[in-house]
């Protein structure tokens, strides 16, 4: 991923010279099955950041609750306000990790061989418009996100309460059970979620080439009958420069 950004930053040496359409760029035959499953996660961004938008949480309702902890009809009210929010939170939540599926596909067809990025980039446009609409997606997310101190809030609100078993409300466990809770705890106390998310599955996505690379590069090189010295040298000298890229992205 490194590298499309950098062709489409201009940051490689003799960097090529090519239109990226962005507004008029449509799928071919060979993009059609990637680009139509992008397309579905893709299409309901817009609802996701328009309920994102509109989140106005349940601060005051949690307040008059914490304040009057003996009063169950302030607490009930609380309760009531909260379910539907976790709901909602549960729903962006589910999102990221399709948008993160999505990701992976992307990586796959605008990486393999045998084409550079700048090929693939002339090549499969509509691949890389929607590359860029997730990233685009992102930052938006993520901006809202930061805005809404109360998400944090309201979550942490309703995790207290269950634990404390005070309330019951076993509708909403089915949904959000302590497993998917704890979850969805770690994503929204990142100051940018789907940022983060998609950080690590492109970190994910490039151990598990790396990995497989690896194991090529031994079974073919340890395979051999006349395998010796010089081969099993030669093998990890291979396999070093493979990981070398990897390892200088790390620092």
């Amino acid at each position: 991923m490194g590298n499309l950004l950098k062709v489409l930053t201009r940051e490689i040496e003799n960097y090529p010279h090519f239109f990226l359409d962005f507004e008029n760029a449509q799928p071919t035959d060979c993009e059609r099955e990637v680009w139509n499953q992008v397309n579905a996660v893709l299409q309901e961004s817009e609802s996701i950041l328009s309920g994102l938008q509109a989140y106005k949480g349940a601060g005051q309702e949690i307040r008059d609750a914490i304040q009057n902890p003996n009063d169950m009809l302030l607490q009930e009210r609380a309760w009531n306000s909260v379910c539907p929010l976790v709901i909602r939170l549960k729903k962006f939540y589910a999102f990221s990790l399709k948008l993160e599926e999505a990701l992976q596909s992307l990586l796959e067809s605008l990486t393999c061989p045998p084409y550079t990025p700048t090929q693939h980039l002339e090549r499969e446009q509509a691949l890389a418009k929607q590359f860029a609409e997730i990233l685009h997606f992102t930052l938006r997310f993520d901006e809202l996100k930061m805005r809404i101190p109360a998400i944090q809030n309201d979550f942490s609100y309703y995790r207290r309460t269950i634990s404390r078993n005070r309330l019951n409300n076993m509708n909403l466990e089915n949904e959000v059970n302590n497993e998917m809770a704890n979850r969805m705890s770690l994503f929204y106390a990142e100051a940018t979620p789907m940022l983060k998310t998609l950080s690590t599955a492109t970190t994910n996505f490039v151990t598990e080439v790396l990995l497989v690379s690896t194991v090529a590069i031994l079974f073919e090189s340890f395979g051999r009958a006349e395998c010796n010295y010089w081969h099993c040298a030669l093998a990890e000298m291979t396999v070093m420069q493979a990981l070398r890229p990897h390892c200088l992205l790390k620092r």
